[in-house]
């Protein structure tokens, strides 16, 4: 039995899976809020409460942990996620291995749904393959000749803070930046942007009210509009696909993949962003790496953050 933990800010999860190298069966999972008014130590112990109830009384043979970085896997230690204020210098791993005993391997969200995706969903059979979050925020897990690469010390990947343009949404602290144009968030701003802007002309898009402040906007709600043929809704998208494309473009031509996978909104919202984003590929990249590489989206859904738990207890 392998026993994962999925850290968040807003909930964690405790998951008991049977897995081999080529296969995974999720056996139970118990999920609770994340307590951030209490020491981390505190809500650790509440995770292995939880976890010593699903194991049912049986040891697990590894254990894996998905949180937000940043981190270091080596010493299985958290270093303060933004999504976690006061979880600094947490060592979480030795924690776990102290009350089980058992081998814990600790990795950031996207390294962990990377290798999720590459040994159980869209990647399997690929050693070349990269996966983007593309969902509250715009981060990579990089697989690269058949391993996890997370560079000297855990920060590779991060390719939300490349900037694309000079100017633009902001993402990952910096405007223009491919998190600020391809993510939840960017998505938003970019929205709001626009919709002021055609409200000021006697236009109003679908997704906007007079009054509205940035934060009632959402990119689900543009991507709603979008779908029901929005003008603006429908500019927001393409804008944000053109950025993908560029985005995607650079990381072709650096990594060679093989195959990029792509979670969240891409997953969701892929019939209202690829087909601009391919149009930019096809002019930025070279055709000889496109043309082996596949963009798809991710495979294993809204379960992905269980199976990269358990997916990191097996590297």
């Amino acid at each position: 039995m392998i026993l994962g933990f999925d850290i968040g800010g807003t909930k964690c999860a405790v998951i008991t899976a049977n897995a081999s190298e080529n296969s995974i069966e999720i056996t139970a999972k118990e999920a609770i809020p994340t307590d951030l008014k209490i020491k981390p130590e505190e809500m650790i112990d509440r995770l292995i409460v939880l976890a010593d109830k699903i194991c049912g009384g049986k040891a697990p043979e590894r254990i894996g942990i998905s949180c937000g970085g940043p981190l270091d896997s080596k010493k299985g230690i958290i270093l303060g996620p933004p999504n976690l204020p006061g979880w600094d210098f947490v060592p979480i791993a030795d924690l776990v291995k102290d009350h089980y005993g058992a081998p814990v391997n600790l990795q950031n969200d996207a390294n962990a749904c990377a290798v999720a995706e590459w040994k159980f969903g869209a990647g399997k059979g690929f050693d070349n393959v990269i996966f983007l979050t593309f969902g509250t925020g715009m981060g990579a897990g990089l697989i690269l000749g058949g391993k996890l690469y997370s560079g000297t010390n855990d920060n590779a990947g991060e390719v939300g803070h490349i900037r694309l343009k000079n100017t633009g949404p902001v993402g990952y602290g910096k405007p223009g930046s491919f998190e600020g144009f391809c993510s939840g968030g960017g998505i938003a701003r970019l929205g709001y942007t626009l919709a002021l802007k055609k409200y000021r002309q006697g236009k109003c898009p679908a997704y906007y009210k007079p009054g509205m402040k940035r934060g009632d906007i959402t990119a689900k709600s543009i991507a709603d509009a979008a779908y029901q043929g929005d003008e603006t809704a429908l500019e927001v998208y393409k804008i944000s696909g053109e950025n993908l494309g560029r985005g995607l473009a650079l990381l072709i031509d650096i990594l060679n993949p093989q195959r990029i996978i792509i979670g969240s909104i891409f997953v969701r919202a892929k019939d209202i962003l690829w087909q601009t984003a391919k149009e930019v590929i096809e002019k930025e990249a070279l055709g000889c790496s496109a043309n082996c590489c596949k963009v798809v989206p991710a495979k294993l859904g809204e379960q992905i953050g269980d199976y990269a738990a358990i997916a990191t207890a097996l590297l």
